[in-house]
């Protein structure tokens, strides 16, 4: 199973979801989805996008438990 590490990241940063929101025009939504812990699909270019705004590198925002 993949689990997502965004809102953990998210959370030592101290960025909130409005605040990847206003930087990065990602809806709401579809920051919510990516920071549950299991995801189902999240598209390359939306993984880029969140991993820049939290300066990581995308293979940073899942582990494989």
């Amino acid at each position: 199973m993949i689990t997502s590490n965004i809102k953990k990241i998210m959370e030592e940063k101290k960025f909130t979801v409005r605040a990847m929101n206003a930087a990065t025009g990602l809806s709401l939504e579809t920051i919510n989805r990516a920071r549950r812990p299991g995801i189902n699909q999240c598209r390359l270019c939306t993984l880029e996008v969140i991993a820049d705004f939290l300066e990581c590198k995308v293979k940073d925002l899942f582990e494989e438990s």
